[in-house]
């Protein structure tokens, strides 16, 4: 007997509604990518290659689909469809623009499209929290960091580590436009959920805006890099020859030479040996992959222990099924609140045979 199946409602999530659920449950975040992690890692997940739609005419945008299925307690399908024109920031606008598309798993139907880039920040930054806080074990614990990049993903990144319990003596700061480095200084010293109560107490964390990347580099403990850059720029080995936490998140700063003298985690180690990336730079030049010593969810299941007498850099590609996760996260606490927007009468001429139209 076939079971009696209905045509799931439609739902649109604006940014505000995304911003109000995850805003002050980073920790909840960073559990969930912790969790989706392993799910991938065990199997039960579908993330095949990401998309990228390039333009002739515009060389530098280009705008990239991800379609993914995270199987485990709470199953969903979709995709996500993100752009990056980075012309768009001498105008005075973000780079990056996102959509997520939730689909049912039992009938195929879209469920909603939510806002994404806050999303895709958010699924980013957990990743890059919950990195710094499993690749720091057996090593002191970083206590000065610097950013190199000082756009959304930085501030996402900063947030995430102040909220789960990261605290600092020093903040490093480094952009190639000083507009930007002074902009993201501004938001440190006002954003930083204890830094009031720590200017009191005179323990705030010192923030140092610095003129090179080597000099934030030499001065950081935990180096992350949230650049736009197309190739590598951090060129020279001995500049992390203190062994510091370096998040790799743009994917694109360092070069072979850096890497082949660190320990390298990935996320996903099919996904990062792709598109002229730090880690498929580094396999092109050597033909191989023994620089990988593994994955974050090795780590994570004690598979793989990081050595702590040589850097340890964390190369995230970024997999679909994390922003799928978060997204899912979001739709289901906006429906157990009540307060979806569904579009009525979304989807129609619902009668197979074409005895009725719309949907009832």
């Amino acid at each position: 007997m076939t079971q009696q199946r209905q045509i799931p409602q439609f739902a649109v999530v604006p940014g505000a509604q995304v911003h109000g659920v995850l805003s002050g449950n980073e920790k909840q975040t960073v559990d969930l990518v912790a969790a989706t992690y392993r799910v991938h890692g065990e199997g039960d997940t579908v993330n095949p290659p990401s998309y990228f739609l390039r333009f002739p005419d515009r060389p530098t945008s280009r705008i990239i689909a991800l379609p993914a299925s995270v199987g485990g307690g709470t199953p969903v399908d979709g995709i996500k469809w993100i752009s990056s024109f980075p012309e768009n920031v001498a105008a005075g606008l973000p780079r990056a623009s996102a959509v997520l598309v939730l689909n049912d798993p039992a009938t195929g139907y879209p469920i909603a499209c939510l806002e994404s880039s806050i999303i895709s920040a958010a699924r980013t930054a957990a990743s890059a929290a919950l990195a710094a806080d499993r690749l720091s074990v057996g090593r002191p614990r970083p206590r000065r960091v610097g950013f190199i990049g000082t756009g959304l993903i930085a501030r996402h990144i900063h947030t995430y580590l102040a909220r789960t319990g990261w605290e600092f003596d020093e903040v490093g700061v480094h952009d190639l436009s000083a507009e930007h480095a002074a902009g993201f200084r501004s938001y440190l010293e006002r954003a930083d959920p204890e830094r009031a109560d720590l200017e009191q107490a005179g323990a705030s964390p010192r923030i140092t805006v610095h003129g090179s990347a080597e000099e934030l580099v030499r001065a950081s403990d935990l180096v992350v890099l949230a650049t736009v850059a197309a190739k590598p720029h951090l060129t020279d080995p001995s500049w992390f020859s203190h062994n510091p936490v370096v998040l790799n998140v743009s994917l694109r700063d360092l070069a072979p030479e850096v890497l082949l003298a660190s320990a390298n985690v990935l996320d996903d180690v099919e996904h990062c040996l792709k598109a002229e990336t730090s880690p498929h730079l580094t396999e092109q030049l050597t033909g191989n992959r023994d620089f990988i010593d593994g994955t974050l969810h090795e780590v994570m299941a004690g598979k793989v222990r990081v050595p702590t007498d040589r850097p340890v850099v964390f190369s995230p590609f970024g997999l679909g099924v994390l922003d799928l996760a978060v997204g899912r996260y979001v739709y289901d606490a906006l429906a157990a609140r009540g307060e979806l927007a569904v579009v009525d009468g979304f989807f129609h001429e619902l009668d197979r045979y074409g005895r009725g139209a719309g949907q009832s």
